[in-house]
């Protein structure tokens, strides 16, 4: 028997049925965008820690794409740099070589973000046209175009509220911005894994795929959270690991009025969360990978993988929070969530055809 016969035969006693040679291709174009969105990500959160965001203060979706071309070209994205109250109050009396270097990063996270939308766009009017996708495949995909133009709206968006009054974005459009991201990503994966793998025959562990679930809503919630840390610096308001400068619970806790603001306007708050979430996080899909090991032998691959991944992001954020959240350091960081949000979708999705 060939391999690809044996895959087939191994699918369908699994519990669901692979899909078609078709389905197949579609779901390697929606994996590659899975992974220029990881690229997306990361490069974000380099923009985040460079403070690089604020370096382009005009949104020109089409003509941005070109970046300066001549020395006075240079002058004016400069000069209107200068303009906002980062410049005044954070970077003031800045080069323009020192600006080339934060207009870069910026620059290429928009670049990024085009190419994104001209990677999914062209390939989905193909298949549409060449009637590989059925009716209610085009209509999911094509919602996941229009998430895609909303992101990019909600990035200039979020730029904006950076260019008047603060020195940084606001850490609620930041947070939105990157829960945007990771939706778009939990869309294109799942319908990339729905494609390959093929229709469900039947549902094993229906109890441990919806524990799963509960276990991605955590992660994303952990996400969020560590956006917040991003968008208040949060990650420097201590750097000891296990204690928070000597103390389980530090002062300086919940000290804006109203209270319920707390997390998402007091750095110390914000940190205590995300560090402290995190274990919760961890001890949850730990649990989840050894029940689902022992009962469920076809999807512990999946779940070893989760489990592995989560460790060693806890790991990292210690490492992140200890050294200072070096920029190199905290993107991996980043890496690493998307990595952990991915494993475990593909574990739910495991369970629900296994």
């Amino acid at each position: 028997m060939s391999i690809a016969g044996m895959m087939r035969g191994q699918s369908q006693a699994q519990g669901h049925v692979g899909g078609t040679e078709s389905q197949r291709a579609v779901a390697r174009w929606l994996f590659f965008v899975s992974f220029l969105l990881l690229a997306m990500v990361v490069l974000g959160g380099v923009t985040r820690l460079t403070d690089s965001g604020l370096s382009i203060t005009e949104w020109k979706p089409v003509t941005g794409a070109l970046p300066p071309l001549s020395a006075e070209a240079w002058e004016q994205e400069f000069a209107n740099y200068r303009q906002i109250p980062q410049y005044e109050q954070l970077n003031k009396g800045m080069t323009l070589d020192e600006f080339k270097r934060i207009f870069w990063f910026e620059w290429a996270h928009r670049l990024l973000g085009r190419l994104i939308g001209f990677v999914f766009l062209v390939p989905y009017l193909w298949f549409l046209l060449r009637g590989k996708l059925d009716r209610p495949m085009a209509w999911r995909l094509g919602g996941i175009l229009l998430l895609g133009g909303a992101q990019g709206a909600l990035g200039w968006f979020m730029v904006a509220s950076g260019l008047s009054e603060r020195i940084s974005v606001s850490q609620y459009r930041l947070a939105a911005h990157l829960s945007l991201a990771f939706i778009i990503h939990a869309s294109v994966f799942w319908t990339a894994l729905d494609l390959w793998r093929g229709r469900v025959a039947r549902i094993v562990a229906p109890g441990l795929a919806a524990v799963a679930g509960v276990s991605i809503l955590l992660v994303f919630v952990q996400i969020v959270l560590g956006a917040f840390v991003a968008g208040l610096d949060a990650g420097l308001a201590y750097n000891t690991w296990p204690l928070m400068d000597g103390d389980w619970v530090p002062a300086g806790l919940f000290t804006t009025v109203p209270a319920w603001i707390d997390p998402f306007e007091n750095n110390i708050t914000a940190q205590f969360l995300h560090r402290h979430f995190a274990i919760l996080v961890a001890v949850v899909m730990i649990a989840l990978a050894l029940r689902v090991r022992m009962r469920v032998p076809v999807a512990a691959g999946a779940a070893v993988a989760v489990a592995v991944a989560v460790v060693a992001q806890v790991l990292l954020g210690i490492w992140t929070l200890i050294a200072v959240v070096p920029v190199w350091l905290g993107a991996v960081h980043q890496a690493g969530a998307f990595v952990l949000f991915t494993l475990a979708l593909n574990l739910m999705h495991r369970l629900r055809r296994a």
